[in-house]
């Protein structure tokens, strides 16, 4: 994240490592997050430094809960033929997650930080197949992304969790939440919130269904390419959306900057922040 002069060496479809940021030998702060929040994370990370100039730098990966666990584990990550051998002081992730690095003995607690608003549709600008809530999604002439069942299964168990509660109850069939293969499903890999987006651009899915504050960012960034649309039937505060949340909490000792990180990063400031992007920031 540092502002410093740096030979360029990019190749768009071979060496960009779009979820890994910063200097890993000059950052004084590691931290290791999910992904899904990475627009809120980014602007937060940035006050830190502009607070903290004596940190240096961060560096931060914000892949999938899954892969930073194995990383975590693993003292590093390879991406490529680049291997990064970097630990954390931070981690950031679901709750369920961090319990399990409580259980492991590589943190002593977690804290809540924010959580989302809920689940919307993801269509092409215009919505140029009319889909208008959660009956347009058992259409045979729908394809739908969704993320991996086994690569992300937070996310996945998520959306999946929200459509059944919400289709049952209003008495729409849909045929494809057991996770295995089907014709109008397009599966994510592993990195849902890029890849849902682009199978919506390119045209292999007519619609993604995705966290509120990911459709946000999108139509943000890319607003003569998306629109967002609500799961009409339901609403944002239907009780059958299911919500993310993400907890945050230093691994070992955290570090020379860990403890004030965390603090920083629960307060009202970056609560701000997270608001603006679409998440609900910690009480």
């Amino acid at each position: 994240m540092a502002d410093v002069r740096a030979a360029t060496f990019s190749q768009p479809r071979s060496n960009v490592c779009l979820d890994f940021h910063g200097d890993p030998c000059a950052a004084r702060l590691v931290v290791f997050s999910d992904g899904n929040h990475h627009m809120a994370l980014a602007d937060a990370l940035r006050e830190f430094i502009g607070m903290h100039p004596d940190v240096v730098d961060i560096f931060y990966a914000t892949i999938p809960p899954r892969a930073v666990v194995e990383a975590l584990a693993a003292g590093g990550v390879a991406v490529g033929n680049l291997v990064l051998t970097v630990k954390p002081h931070v981690f950031i992730s679901p709750p369920g997650v961090l319990d399990r690095l409580v259980a492991e003995g590589w943190m002593e607690s977690h804290a809540s930080l924010a959580g989302s608003r809920g689940n919307v549709l993801l269509v092409r600008k215009g919505n140029p197949l009319g889909i208008d809530g959660i009956a347009a999604l058992a259409r045979d002439d729908v394809r739908i992304f969704l993320s991996n069942p086994l690569t992300e299964s937070v996310s996945h168990s998520t959306y999946v969790a929200t459509l059944r509660s919400i289709s049952e109850r209003l008495e729409i069939v849909l045929d494809f939440l057991d996770g295995k293969p089907h014709p109008r499903v397009i599966y994510g890999d592993c990195i849902h919130h890029r890849e849902a987006p682009q199978a919506v651009a390119d045209g292999a899915a007519d619609v993604a269904l995705v966290f509120h504050h990911l459709a946000l960012r999108y139509t943000r960034i890319f607003p003569g390419l998306f629109d967002l649309v609500t799961l009409t039937e339901a609403g944002e505060d239907d009780p059958g959306q299911v919500r993310s949340a993400v907890h945050i909490g230093e691994v070992g000792n955290g570090g020379t900057w860990g403890t004030r990180f965390v603090a920083f990063m629960r307060g009202q400031k970056v609560a701000k922040i997270y608001r603006h992007h679409g998440l609900v920031p910690v009480d």
